[in-house]
């Protein structure tokens, strides 16, 4: 009996090539496992392709929901954003992925699981460290760093390799973007975006999204209300996290919301230049930041972006299956008891307009915060404050200005 390996597939070229090659090297018997975790239409006629290519079976595995509620909500109430302006789509992905892979692996009993990511990206380690931490003793088949048994370099010899086996396939060789999709983003990297000193070329590129400039010349209202840190509520009809952020990214993709166009540090070391489309996941964030600005105290504001950092540092890293994400959410989890409320706002031009936010939790007092004198506020206790606040300073200043008259 042939030894099995589970492969993750997306169904496209480069996995479409492994299957007929893992069994050619090895003599494996090939499972393939493809992730629903929104990709949409990208599914359609995989289990045809998969069998055609040599695979034994095919799991398509939804986990929307799951990605939604364990991966992308901790993320959001932490605000972890990575250098500023990823919102982590792939990095939160590709540790559900992994955990799937891992339990198809459990239940067919395989010795071996593969993916097809290359050697420059953060994808392998993201993939691999989330094998290691939940299956330590399942074999990790990386084809791309595997130069001496892969002898592929490009989609031409890809495509070769694929009709010498038989297997007639919906590709040509002409190069597009590279994309990685799911329910909360698109990225986009590749082509003209390979020269940082070019210009996105939005109009073949934008797949969720119109730009700002095309957006219509008119503001959406939106509404939605959080319990705990979580949306419950959009426009006052309920629905799941993943519901909500399906009609966000229609809402936010209309009006040219979360175009992002970054060069980030990856974890190998190289600066990679990508477009991200994150529409309803960029309304999401700021829906519940707005929020949080009434409820949180300053200490705790002010942590918590600390955490929310560290976070993204280490989701992006691939380090999900560790005690350090544990922590830091369990920290996180514990500022969001009361990040309850109702958040109004206008999307307009890649523009979210704050337009009112209520919570009744609401640490912001109109009479401490108006001009009018109230009776909560003594205006002459500032001056202790001040002098006690500034002490450091004025001790500082005076032995300056000692030591200066010294040195005359």
């Amino acid at each position: 009996m042939k030894e099995k390996v589970v492969l993750a597939y997306s169904g496209g070229l480069d996995t479409t090539a492994i299957i007929p090659w893992l069994k050619e090297t090895f003599n494996y018997d090939v499972i393939c496992c493809c992730i629903d975790c929104g990709q949409g239409e990208e599914l359609g006629g995989l289990d045809e392709r998969a069998k055609m290519s040599g695979a034994s079976k095919l799991y398509i595995e939804n986990i929307v929901d799951e990605f939604c509620d364990d991966y992308i909500m901790p993320c959001v109430q932490a605000g972890a954003v990575y250098e500023n302006k990823y919102l982590l789509g792939t990095s939160m992905a590709r540790p559900a992925i992994a955990k799937k892979l891992v339990e198809i692996a459990r239940k067919e009993g395989a010795v071996a699981i593969c993916h097809g990511a290359t050697g420059k990206g953060n994808d392998q380690i993201r993939f691999e460290l989330g094998i290691k931490a939940l299956a330590p003793d399942i074999k990790i088949i990386a084809p791309w760093r595997m130069t001496d048994v892969w002898t592929m370099q490009s989609r031409e010899d890809e495509i070769a390799y694929c009709k010498a086996h038989g297997i007639d396939l919906p590709f040509d060789a002409s190069h597009s973007y590279s994309r990685d999709r799911n329910l909360w983003h698109i990225s986009h990297e590749g082509l003209e975006l390979e020269d940082p000193s070019n210009a996105p070329n939005y109009d073949d590129l934008l797949v969720l999204s119109v730009t700002p400039q095309k957006a219509p010349d008119k503001e959406t209202e939106v509404t939605m209300t959080f319990e705990a840190g979580i949306p419950k509520t959009l426009n006052g009809k309920a629905m799941k996290v993943s519901e909500i952020i399906t009609e966000l990214n229609r809402l936010g993709g209309e009006n040219g919301i979360g175009i992002i166009d970054i060069v980030e540090n990856r974890v190998v070391g190289m600066k990679s230049r990508g477009v991200y489309e994150t529409p309803g996941g960029t309304i999401l964030m700021e829906a519940h930041s707005q929020l949080e600005e009434l409820v949180l105290d300053r200490a705790t504001m002010e942590t918590k972006k600390d955490m929310g950092n560290k976070l993204a540092q280490v989701v992006y890293e691939g380090k999900w299956f560790t005690p350090l994400r544990e922590a830091i959410q369990a920290f996180v989890e514990s500022t969001q008891k009361y990040v309850t409320g109702e958040v109004r706002f206008k999307l307009y031009k890649g523009n979210i307009i704050k337009a009112g936010t209520t919570s009744p939790y609401s640490l912001y007092n109109e009479s401490l915060a108006s001009f009018t004198t109230g009776d909560m506020y003594d205006h002459h206790d500032a001056s202790g404050f001040i002098t006690l606040f500034g002490l450091p300073l004025k001790v500082r200043a005076m032995v300056m200005a000692n030591q200066k008259n010294k040195d005359k």
